[in-house]
């Protein structure tokens, strides 16, 4: 392989992992967000700070990469910001990342 041709390709891989990186989600977590702990109790029910909380159709709960997870493979006593939906159905999750989690809540 010629000097050129590696530094083609070297280029762009350089150019697809910053494209990559560039299209990452920034993750919002609205500023009304309750944080609370939570965990699975069975199908759509969950703990959320000792109170069981059916989630709402269509609920989506996100890990601390962002990616969305199944209600059952939440881990125990996760830490978490939630908003409910006009029901008082959860309707969005974000398991909070260790740096999320030590921001000190937005006063309302």
């Amino acid at each position: 392989m010629t000097p050129a041709r590696k530094f083609a390709r070297a280029a762009a891989l350089a150019l697809a992992l910053a494209v990559m990186a560039a299209s990452a989600q920034v993750r919002t977590i609205p500023a009304e967000a309750k944080r609370g702990q939570m965990r699975h109790l069975q199908e759509m029910t969950v703990d959320i700070n000792g109170r069981a909380m059916q989630l709402a159709p269509g609920a989506q709960i996100r890990d601390a990469s962002n990616l969305v997870v199944m209600p059952s493979a939440l881990p125990a006593r996760s830490l978490v910001k939630f908003t409910l939906d006009a029901n008082g159905h959860v309707s969005r999750v974000w398991i909070l990342t260790a740096q999320e989690a030590a921001q000190a809540d937005r006063r309302r």
